[in-house]
């Protein structure tokens, strides 16, 4: 839990999580499902535990490498994930210590998780907790935004920041000079682009003129200085650089197009605020996710027995 608190800190913050945090988990789950596996051998429980251990390996972890390969995660959800799928295969059962659990009587449950899920798999529950309380969030960056009095698709998804501290953010534009977009440029992919210039934000756009149209990407024979007749010197230019940018570094998947009409929002003489989304940081609702699992149960088997569908 506190690794994954901490990663999740780490995602809000940065977006970056390092290779290192899984691998140690990885070991502590590999190692705790060969100590639950011996514990269940030969015994009636063995089955439904081998059940549960495919089913969070086979389906839940899969998961996590699809919706990756898809763009629906970030590669360190996808570890966080499959790291999860591995460590907790099977419901967990904690108790309170029996002098505690008989001084506080019936009045707070002495077993949790509370409400569990008949399947039994446990990573399946924190998916599923992670799902409804990600639920909450664009709700809550709304509620956040309002008293600002700024009505917008964008307020539901990003919040406005400051031009001038835009280098030191993470995240992507929600804005193109024709309005709202949830393809804005990458912020990272800016920074990249600044420091292939040389140049920061501040000079960039006191001066976009003269970083707009850089040298054509394809040079002309310069020839001898006598007039051609029906001859057109001179190909397209690759407005601020772009293409030749994105030729030379993979920046997040950002394209040609997105890197020019971001800059071009940035550049507009009277801009001071932009539109920026963090995108879903999917590993804080995945800590609560795990949290209330452990606290509490699954939210979603809990929510289908109130409304008497399980």
């Amino acid at each position: 839990m506190p690794v994954l608190g901490w990663a999740a800190l780490r995602d809000v913050r940065t977006r970056r999580v390092p290779n290192r945090a899984w691998l140690p988990l990885v070991v502590v789950g590999v190692v705790a499902l060969a100590w639950d596996g011996l514990l269940v051998a030969g015994t009636p429980e063995q089955r439904l535990f081998v059940l549960r251990v495919v089913l969070s390996l086979g389906l839940v972890a899969p998961l996590g490498y699809v919706f990756w390969r898809i763009g629906g995660f970030g590669g360190a959800d996808a570890k966080a994930v499959m790291t999860l799928a591995l460590l907790f295969p099977a419901n967990p059962a904690y108790y309170l210590p029996a002098g505690l659990a008989a001084t506080v009587g019936g009045t707070v449950p002495t077993a949790f998780p509370v409400q569990t899920a008949e399947m039994g798999v446990f990573s399946l529950t924190i998916l599923s907790n992670t799902v409804l309380i990600g639920l909450a969030y664009p709700g809550l960056l709304a509620l956040r935004n309002l008293p600002r009095g700024e009505i917008t698709p964008a307020m539901f998804v990003g919040r406005p920041v400051r031009v001038a501290d835009l280098s030191m953010e993470y995240g992507r534009l929600l804005e193109t000079p024709a309005g709202f977009t949830r393809r804005g440029m990458d912020i990272d992919a800016l920074r990249m682009y600044l420091r292939w210039r040389g140049v920061d934000l501040e000079s960039l756009r006191s001066n976009p003129e003269r970083y707009r149209h850089p040298l054509p990407t394809e040079r002309n024979d310069p020839g001898d200085g006598s007039i051609v007749a029906d001859e057109r010197a001179g190909t397209a230019l690759d407005e601020w650089g772009a293409d030749r940018f994105l030729d030379a570094h993979r920046a997040y998947g950002t394209t040609p197009q997105e890197l020019r009409t971001g800059l071009e929002v940035l550049v507009e003489p009277d801009r001071e605020r932009v539109w920026l989304t963090p995108g879903i940081p999917f590993l804080l609702p995945m800590f609560g996710g795990m949290v209330v699992g452990l606290a509490y149960g699954d939210l979603l088997f809990a929510l289908l027995s109130v409304l008497g569908l399980a």
